[in-house]
């Protein structure tokens, strides 16, 4: 079965068709730079063009770094703050014409590793962690979804956690891998002592680079890579939508 995912990021817009019964790609993903301001008629308008590329005619599944209830979005991290109160699920199902299923963007890739990648078959209390512009969450209790936890925006060391320790302070060469890995290990104890997980998979596209950093992070929890990486929040976009629409 062949669903549709996108993920909106805040610097990039991706998306491709996905075998959601085995969890890949079903072809080469197309990427187009995030609009800026990111408002919700632009980025819809290229979430749009990136499943028209495909000439797709289906369900679709969306991904968006924003807190997503019943389809409404209700934080704007690294968008515009016009999306606060837009039905973001309706704007792209009338742009399409086609059903769409809007979620929160960690919450996707978390559904993605939770079924196809690190945290298969794990019953404990799971928690995935995106990080790349900001740091997102996702955290599991029985292979359950709980919705929405948004951890990177805890306020620690005096300001939001994304903003101490988000990928992109190494991926624009504002400091050291070393020096980086330091401060992700502070805020990855943090989040232990709330939530105390039996596994921490730590995901993004700086999660090529696990084995560079790994050694200066020190978790009472076992922390694995994940494994979908960047094409995670496709995935699981798809695979929610999947289940939700079906």
């Amino acid at each position: 079965m062949k669903v549709f995912g996108i993920d909106i990021g805040g610097s990039g817009i991706k998306g491709a068709p996905v075998d959601v019964d085995a969890g890949d790609l079903a072809a080469d993903r197309y990427r187009i730079k995030t609009p800026q301001p990111a408002t919700p008629d632009a980025v819809m308008g290229v979430a749009a063009k990136v499943v028209r590329k495909f000439k797709w005619d289906g369900a679709v599944g969306c991904a968006l770094p924003s807190v997503v209830q019943h389809g409404i979005v209700y934080s704007a991290a690294n968008i515009d703050a016009t999306w606060i109160d837009t039905d973001g699920e309706a704007l792209l199902a009338e742009r399409l014409e086609m059903p769409v299923h809007l979620l929160n963007d960690a919450d996707a890739a978390g559904l993605a590793e939770m079924r196809f990648g690190a945290g298969k078959k794990e019953r404990g209390v799971v928690l995935v962690l995106t990080f790349g512009t900001g740091i997102g969450s996702a955290l599991f209790y029985r292979g359950k979804l709980v919705p929405n936890t948004e951890l990177g925006h805890l306020q620690f060391r005096g300001m939001e956690a994304e903003h101490y320790a988000a990928a992109q302070l190494v991926e624009r060469e504002e400091m050291k891998l070393d020096w980086w890995a330091g401060r992700v290990n502070e805020y990855l104890q943090y989040v232990e002592v709330l939530f105390s997980p039996d596994l921490i998979i730590f995901g993004g596209g700086i999660s090529k680079r696990f084995k560079d950093f790994k050694k200066h992070l020190d978790t009472r929890a076992k922390l694995v890579p994940a494994k979908l990486r960047n094409n995670a929040g496709i995935v699981g976009a798809a695979l929610a939508a999947y289940e939700e629409l079906d």
